[in-house]
């Protein structure tokens, strides 16, 4: 299947947005441990997360009626100039209220995209397209966090912020090149700021926003304490599960990114949501390198099988004329998992060793959760997909 420029362009887009947060993200334990702010490192995620959520119903009902890349555009914008506030934190609230507000860049801009794409390729081979899609997206989070620490190491904080900003005019100057795909678009007026239910939620993309927030879960654990346990291993660089990950992640989608085109959505998922609960254990009792870097390589084949299936199916499963809802509902059921994720390391991990075990095998638990959800829903629920 070929896909036109237009498919390209937003993938690479999407690559460099992605890699403009995660960027950072390796060393903001760090950063805000710098500030005497320790015991916060929880709310890095948590706060990123929870305005990334609080965006989502905005988003998707501006990009349903205002246009997928005006929004994009906004979330970029937001992107760039929290990047250059950075620098400027001096406290642990400043910095804390810039990790609220650079939330709601991956509020607009994964949301616009995910409605754009959407409309960019055809039914029959979705899964595939976003195998695509959601390796470009993996990219962009394993080689922004892979680089995020060796950046920091040799040029320090202030360069790390600044390249992170500039990836993001990256990002915007490949956007600016693909075609706008909502054929008939209104001028924004304040009245679109309002929110009802039906612009929060679209019902129709239930089962796929169900078994995204419990499988998100795992990934708030994960974003919050691997960069510890690469430090505990003796491992300098804190990306480094990050890195491994995404080649795992790759090279799985090589060989599977047409598999929930031919077996099924929800069968897919069901392999996926497996394997992720194998890497949760494997991560929770890694005590060396070698079975760190196992675990890394489990998770990958995990997000490699479920991301792109998640996508496809939420594309399935919402109506044409609110692809913009469908998207933002499935991107607040991944904030709402991420949030609770990370915040639960707020009350199981205190920053040691010996209080790793927990958090994760309570993502392995929701792991266990979302596939006996998929089989009851493959039981009882008639579905093409």
């Amino acid at each position: 299947m070929n896909y036109d420029k237009n498919f390209w362009l937003l993938c690479l887009s999407m690559f460099f947005f992605m890699a403009s947060f995660n960027l950072i993200l390796p060393e903001l334990n760090g950063f805000i441990t710098n500030l005497g702010g320790a015991e916060h490192k929880g709310l890095i995620i948590s706060l990123f997360s929870i305005s990334a959520g609080i965006s989502r119903p905005f988003s998707g009902k501006l990009s349903d009626t205002i246009g997928r890349k005006r929004v994009i555009y906004f979330g970029i914008l937001i992107s760039f100039i929290v990047a250059l506030l950075y620098p400027l934190s001096y406290s642990v609230l400043f910095f804390l209220l810039l990790r609220f507000l650079h939330g709601f860049s991956a509020g607009f801009s994964p949301t616009g995209s995910t409605a754009l794409v959407t409309d960019l390729i055809p039914s029959d081979s979705r899964g595939k397209a976003m195998g695509i899609w959601g390796t470009f997206i993996s990219l962009g989070i394993g080689v922004g966090q892979a680089l995020g620490s060796l950046i920091f190491e040799h040029f320090g904080y202030n360069s790390l912020f600044m390249i992170s900003a500039i990836f993001t005019m990256i990002s915007l100057l490949l956007v600016l090149k693909v075609e706008e795909t909502l054929a008939i678009k209104q001028k924004f007026d304040g009245s679109q700021l309002r929110i009802q239910a039906k612009d929060i939620f679209e019902p129709s993309v239930l089962p796929a926003a169900t078994v995204m927030l419990l499988t998100a879960f795992s990934s708030g654990i994960i974003f919050v304490i691997t960069p510890d346990i690469s430090a505990f291993l003796g491992i300098t660089n804190k990306g480094f599960f990050f890195g491994i990950y995404v080649i795992s992640t790759i090279l799985i989608r090589l060989f599977t990114s047409s598999l929930s085109d031919k077996i099924g959505r929800r069968q897919t998922l069901l392999i996926g949501c497996t394997i992720l609960m194998i890497s949760m254990i494997l991560i929770a009792t890694s005590n060396s390198v070698n079975t760190y870097i196992l675990s890394a390589v489990v998770f990958g084949l995990a997000t490699g099988v479920s991301s792109p299936t998640l996508f496809a199916w939420t594309a399935d499963l919402s109506h044409e004329a609110r692809r913009g809802v469908g998207a933002g509902t499935m991107f607040i059921a991944l904030e709402i998992g991420i949030i609770l994720g990370s915040a639960s390391t707020l009350i199981f991990y205190d920053n040691s060793k010996h209080t790793i075990l927990i958090s994760f095998l309570i993502g392995a638990l929701l792991s266990l959760v979302a596939a006996l959800y998929l089989i009851w829903h493959i039981r009882t629920k008639k579905s093409i997909y």
